[in-house]
């Protein structure tokens, strides 16, 4: 035995992660009080990425604050339109096109496996696996290549519109996604070879960041993170919206509420998202993809150039918008991290008297405390990952 002088003691100690550091995802800063490496309690520190995105859509035509959702969750950019425009249309009391509910469906499916794969590769980066990335990227950006295809852009998409879409789907962009369908089963074959059977990956995720259903529920956790932990509740399915009701997929479960259980929802929401595009690609309906209503859709862009009605329809839609009725309203949609909520008071003007997000990110990260109390330093890189935030969106 040795000496009492020689004995070492631990004191509680507090540390702080970030919000540079690249495991926090963002610019997150985490205020840890530690006792050796094991976590007393943990404090997230937010707000570095605030921009006042509620305040300046106040400020804003209806129509000109959908380019600024695509900042929210930037990783999946269509989610963020779709959860907005529907909340509009949910103020105007007015039905979109068939065709254009299920492009709808088919961007914000494909937005939400871009937003997976890109959670998947950066968490296995966190834990030391490189190559997982490098393939989840070389997906993802086939999935870009298709956004690409049919919006322009790849990343801030700006796609969705008050009463439809900004443009149709077409047949190229079909050909795009059911190549995507044919390619991606075998390649994710590769990842359950590399990742689920990996014992370093199991020792690392499985037992590390447990939250049962009654605390995820507590917390107002949803999405992946709380499916997780056993409970079965998608707004796909609870609330349908658009037309998935008219789809077959599942809503996968997990049963420990572990990091091992938050990584298989997202890899089995991938395979349900590709079941549910090929679904409504067979089912997709000719006809308009925006409706008849000039005063809040403008004009096809090349009857501008040559159609003096339709140049001044344009600009008066471009510069004064339309008037929404007054009310109130909430809606929210099953976005890759959990429920996304747009609540908007209407003034009967052009613009938002008051509108409100309810962003998953924001939700899930107070569970943070909860999952890391108790465990070791190096668990709290897994449990950040698993929650797959983005500050875009929580800090807003």
């Amino acid at each position: 035995m040795p000496d009492k002088e020689e004995i070492i003691e631990t004191r509680q100690v507090t540390m702080h992660m970030g919000p540079q550091h690249p495991s926090t995802h963002g610019v997150l800063h985490i205020i840890l009080n530690m006792q050796g490496e094991t976590i007393i309690d943990i404090e997230p520190d937010i707000g570095y990425l605030h921009r006042g995105t509620e305040k300046i859509a106040e400020n804003l035509l209806y129509h000109q604050f959908v380019p600024y959702t695509d900042r929210l969750d930037y990783m999946s950019a269509m989610s963020n339109n779709l959860a907005y425009v529907q909340a509009v249309e949910k103020l105007l009391d007015i039905e979109i096109t068939e065709r254009a509910k299920y492009i709808r469906v088919i961007a914000a499916e494909l937005s939400r496996m871009a937003g997976h794969l890109l959670a998947l590769g950066a968490w296995a980066l966190d834990l030391g696996a490189m190559s997982i990335l490098l393939y989840a990227m070389r997906e993802r950006e086939v999935v870009l290549d298709i956004f690409e295809m049919l919006c322009g852009a790849r990343m801030t998409l700006s796609y969705m519109r008050v009463g439809g879409v900004r443009y149709d789907f077409t047949p190229q962009c079909k050909e795009a996604v059911e190549r995507m369908l044919d390619i991606f089963p075998s390649r994710f074959d590769e990842y359950e070879r590399l990742l689920i059977g990996n014992r370093i990956w199991i020792q690392r995720n499985k037992g590390v960041g447990v939250i049962s259903a009654e605390e995820a529920i507590s917390l107002g956790l949803s999405g992946p993170a709380l499916r997780a932990s056993g409970v079965k509740w998608d707004i796909r399915k609870d609330e349908p919206y658009l037309v998935y009701d008219r789809f077959d997929f599942d809503v996968p479960t997990g049963e420990n509420g572990d990091c091992f259980d938050r990584y298989n929802m997202r890899f089995e929401e991938i395979k349900q998202s590709m079941r549910i595009i090929k679904q409504a690609l067979q089912d997709l309906p000719d006809g308009p993809f925006n409706v008849a209503m000039p005063e809040i859709v403008p004009p096809p862009k090349p009857d501008v150039y040559k159609n003096m009605e339709a140049l001044i329809h344009h600009f008066k839609y471009v510069s004064q918008g339309f008037k929404v009725p007054r009310g109130e309203v909430y809606s929210s949609i099953e976005a890759p991290k959990g429920e996304l909520g747009v609540y908007i008071v209407s003034d009967g003007s052009e613009k938002p008297y008051r509108l409100k997000l309810r962003v998953p990110t924001f939700m899930n990260l107070q569970s943070v405390r909860t999952m890391s109390r108790g465990r070791y330093l190096a668990d709290v890189i897994a449990i950040i990952s698993s929650l797959d935030p983005v500050f875009g969106e929580c800090d807003k």
